[in-house]
Parts: C-alpha cells; structure tokens; sequence
C-alpha cells in the first residue's frame, strides 16, 4: 500500500464519534484511514426498532463508502484491529498490515456488559449493539408466537408468551414499549390458538425507577405509560440466574421463579476491547478505569500522549467528583468533531489550548405511540409533544437524506395502520422451547 507525504489520520470505528472527526477534516490537507469491521455505519439509537419489527436493517445503516464519497482525502479500510505499535506509530491489523499515523482516534464504542457471566448468559440473552442482535432478538420474539400458536401445553405457552427486558434504561424501555405494541396492537388478529395480547411483558431494573436517571417526574410518567401499554414493571429487582426456560430474581432478598424463553439484555455495556490493546501497547494498564475505557485529558487525548486520541463510549473523560461523561450519541459526535477541528488546528501550528466541552443538549426516550420523555435543562416534555419532538431529531441525525426519507414513510405508514411490516423471522432457526 502506497502512502503519501501528508499527515497520515488513522481514525477507527464507523460510528458517530469517528464520523464526525472524519467530517470534521474534510478541509484538511491530510490522508484518512478510516477503518472499521464493517461497511456501513449503523445508527444505533433506532436498534430496538428493528428488533420489534418496526423498520429494517437498511434503513437504519448506510455504506460508509457512499456517505464520504466526495470526501477525496479519505479512504475507507474494511478491517478488523489486531493491536497498536504506538512506538513506531502504526495499527496492525488482523491481515498483519499495518497503517502508519501522525495522529490516531480510537472510536470503537461499547459492547455488552454480564457482569461476570457473559459466557453463560449471553447465549440467552443478547443484547442490542448491532444489526445481528437486533434480527436476532427479532427472531426469537417472532418464534416464541409461532411456536405458542402450536402448543397445546398452557404451561409452556404462559412460558412462550412471556418477555422479559433486563434493564430500566433507555433501551430497555423502548424494547418493553415496542414488544407491547407488536402483541396487542399490531399481531392482535394475526393468531386463531392464542391472544397475542395476553403476552406479558416484564422490565427487570435494579433500582427504584425506569430511567433513574432522568428527573423523576419523567421517570414516574414513563412507569405509567409502559403500565397503561401492559407492560409489568419489576424495580428493585436483581437477576440472579437465568436458565433457557426461566430466570431466577431476587425481589427483596426473596428468589422469585419467571418461567420464559426469551430475555433481552439492557442492564449494562462494557468499552471496545480495543482499549485494553491500545493501553497495553503504550505500557499503561493503569489508563483503563474499571469498565476497560481508556482515560483521557481535557482534549481527548490518550494521558501522556497528545497525538493519539479515545472518543465516544471507549473514553473515559473526567468530569471531576469520580463522574465521566456517559456513553451516549451526542457525546460522540461532539468529542469526534472536536477532535477533528482540534487536528486541523495542529496540522496549521496553532493548537488551541482549549479543553473539549460537553452541551448538554438533553435526553429523550421513547416508550410507544405517541409516547415519550424528553428532558433539556428545565425542559420537560411527555406525551405526544415529546414524541413528536424524538421523532425529529432521530429522523435529523439519520446518516443520509434517503434513509431520512424511508423512515420516515415507514413511521407514517405504522402510526396509520399500526402495522410493522419487518416483521420477518430471518436467520438461523433457533429452538424456543426446551
């Protein structure tokens, strides 16, 4: 492979972190390497609606080729990241080539978390970072209805018919909102043995409320929308073990047995195991904090080292009263595009001394049709205002104006006729039953 005599930019990870930095450049008289294992980039934020039925893949993701097409200094690599030689400057790769760098961003996100059991319970529970989770989750959710329509045993079809989310979150949320509207609004007259509708649908969350971490009055709302919609809400519930034919909690010391063959995961995520190579190659374990993310400075950069930098989910960038900034998509634009600016400014001498700054700009979830919390500053919203408000600006941060387009229609289409018509049990055949 040929390199030229600019700056060489190495920038790894398609997702919002490592778009905006390479954005950010498109002025700079500098070569790109803008490597990621797969080719597209995936907007994450609407996962959950292709695990429920409600849009396809494709809507979603888009070739990171097309979108920087006319952004000559760039070129996109397929690859996988071996390691870093952070002493000659070079990414190796997992076909053993290597790219040289002048600077470096590492952007690779965040992937589930188990809490220690992630070899026994993942099998059983997956969770939602990528497009094969969510056709996964789809899968499982749509056969558990197939094979509830053929039984004859009530026990193990209660068993089929029952969903359980492991996690309050924002994901966890949704997933719950979503799988509600799929049983009793939009399969409700697709079944002759069973009642779609009499699926449960059960959110598991350690603590007191769903979405802890928005104001409470927004949290207490999306409790009351997610009842009103026949979800069943178990706080101040831990999960203990989990079986391919039930889950085992644990509701005030008391173990609980819920019989189900399908749980999605949403309690926790854990950073790129890419931080851990890139910490062992600069010979400093002691830049990952206790979730594997790499510390950084005030500007993003690796501690001790001002040419490489760690963005989005993968950074752990100090707040000061042991808090970090969270692992959300507005955090990972901001900090891709700053670092972006920031080494178009160092490629011209004048590196601003000025550290990388956080707006805020609110958080939003959704909880079904015309359902939704949105919280900015002193701004609180419910209802359908603020649904309408998510539906905007997840329909704004689309990567192109054609998938824009598509969900769009595919919205319009659904909220008409409660209709979701991904509804395709696609993949591998998996057994739902024991």
């Amino acid at each position: 492979m040929q390199y030229s005599t600019k700056p060489q930019v190495v920038v790894i990870g398609g997702g919002f972190a490592g778009m905006a930095c390479v954005r950010a450049l498109r002025k700079s008289n500098v070569d790109i390497k803008f490597v990621d294992r797969r080719n597209f980039h995936l907007f994450q934020p609407l996962l959950y609606q292709v695990a429920s039925g409600g849009l396809s893949p494709a809507n979603i993701a888009a070739p990171l080729r097309s979108i920087f097409r006319k952004q000559k200094n760039v070129q996109v690599l397929l690859g996988t990241v071996e390691g870093f030689d952070t002493s000659s400057q070079k990414v190796v790769l997992e076909d053993g080539s290597e790219l040289p760098y002048d600077y470096l961003l590492v952007a690779t996100g965040s992937t589930h978390h188990y809490f220690g059991r992630d070899a026994e319970w993942e099998p059983l529970a997956p969770g939602l970072k990528t497009i094969e989770d969510a056709t996964k989750i789809r899968r499982r959710v749509l056969s558990a209805f197939e094979a509830a329509e053929r039984t004859e045993d009530a026990a193990l079809r209660a068993a089929l018919l029952t969903f359980v989310i492991v996690g309050g979150g924002p994901t966890g949320v949704e997933m719950a909102g979503s799988i509600c509207e799929l049983a009793r609004q939009t399969m409700k007259n697709d079944f002759r043995a069973i009642d779609p509708a009499s699926a449960r649908v059960v959110l598991i969350e350690n603590s007191k409320l769903v979405l802890d971490r928005y104001h409470v009055s927004l949290s207490e709302a999306a409790a009351r929308d997610l009842r009103s919609m026949g979800a069943e809400l178990w706080n101040e519930t831990r999960l203990t073990e989990m079986y391919p034919d039930h889950v085992v909690v644990s509701q005030g010391g008391v173990p609980k047995r819920l019989d189900t063959h399908t749980v999605i995961w949403a309690a926790g995520v854990k950073a790129s195991p890419l931080g851990k190579k890139l910490a062992e190659s600069l010979q400093a374990p002691e830049l990952l904090d206790r979730g594997g993310r790499v510390k950084v400075d005030s500007q993003c950069a690796v501690l001790g080292h001002s040419n490489v930098f760690v963005a989005g989910d993968l950074a752990a960038f100090d707040l000061g009263a042991e808090k970090t900034l969270p692992g959300v998509a507005p955090v990972a634009m901001q900090q891709g595009a700053f670092v972006g600016s920031l080494i178009a400014k160092a490629l011209k001498g004048n590196r601003p001394a000025e550290p990388f700054k956080y707006w805020d700009k609110g958080n939003m979830a959704t909880i079904g049709r015309s359902h939704a919390v949105v919280e900015s500053g002193k701004i609180r919203l419910t209802g359908k205002l603020a649904w309408l408000a998510w539906l905007f600006i997840h329909v704004l941060y689309l990567a192109r104006f054609e998938n824009r387009v598509l969900v769009m229609f595919q919205w319009f289409w659904n909220y008409i006729t409660r209709n979701r018509t991904a509804r395709l049990i696609t993949g591998k055949e998996e057994s739902v039953a024991p």
